[in-house]
């Protein structure tokens, strides 16, 4: 049987990175993909290209800073699919960089309700058809600059706000437990695709030298030879909405290649 036949998982934050890996596994293994982001061009392009007849697919543009259209989007997924059995929490703001210094805190308020309140927003948006189902599971996607500060780039705000995310998983796994609802977060490293190509792009064009040197430095930092893909984290992800992680909760898992071990 497939990891996530009979499913229903919302996913947010789809775009053309990890959010759209997200969405493509969850159909991949059987379930069906409920889809929202700000931008509807993206999510129409996204739900074309993993579901070509959209039998396992539907879309809302949804901005999770507005509780209204969380609401929204979880209202679509029971009303298309009957039922809400998984949220993948993926939307995030990471593009603001910089520390404590130089901060501009009204903007590291807006990081925050993004990133931490808007997490809580759509997840509360699905906890009566999580609820409605017999329970399920909440994944969180954190990232590993929560827990040991990336040395490459200083994004003080962004590590802040997920910090605060995983201490409210703690929280919420106790809290939902009682009602089979699993909360558990992934955190990535560096992660190939869309952001970190670009990233590795802009560093070879400013620096004139070649990207696989920008890529070595990365990747020596690892115990593995390759970096941890954005697929590699959308199946962590997809695991925990499965199943299979029927026991699991209140867990923050690595993706990242072996580059910090605990």
């Amino acid at each position: 049987m497939s990891l996530l036949a009979g499913k229903t998982v919302v996913v947010s934050g789809v775009g053309a990175g990890l959010g759209h890996q997200v969405a493509a596994a969850v159909v991949r293994d059987g379930g069906n993909a409920v889809l929202g982001a700000r931008t509807e061009a993206n999510l129409a392009k996204s739900a074309s290209d993993i579901d070509p007849d959209g039998a396992h697919t539907a879309y809302r543009a949804t901005d999770i800073t507005d509780e209204a259209q969380c609401e929204a989007l979880a209202a679509l997924a029971r009303e298309r699919f009957g039922r809400i059995d998984a949220v993948v929490q993926v939307a995030a703001w990471d593009s603001y960089f910089g520390g404590v210094e130089d901060a501009d805190f009204a903007t590291w308020q807006s990081v925050i309700d993004v990133n931490l309140l808007g997490s809580l927003r759509m997840t509360r948006a699905c906890l009566p058809g999580l609820r409605a189902a017999g329970g399920g599971s909440v994944v969180l996607i954190g990232t590993q600059s929560a827990v040991a500060a990336p040395s490459q780039v200083r994004q003080a705000a962004y590590a802040a706000s997920k910090g605060a995310l995983t201490s409210a998983m703690y929280s919420l796994a106790r809290e939902l437990g009682p009602d089979r609802i699993r909360v558990n977060t992934v955190l990535p490293g560096w992660m190939w695709g869309p952001p970190v190509q670009a990233f590795v792009q802009f560093t070879s064009h400013t620096e004139g030298v070649p990207e696989a040197d920008v890529l070595k430095r990365l990747t020596d930092r690892m115990a593995l030879p390759d970096l941890a893909t954005d697929g590699d984290v959308a199946d962590a992800a997809v695991f925990l909405a499965s199943d299979r992680a029927r026991a699991i909760t209140g867990q923050s898992l690595l993706v990242n290649a072996g580059e910090l071990m605990r």
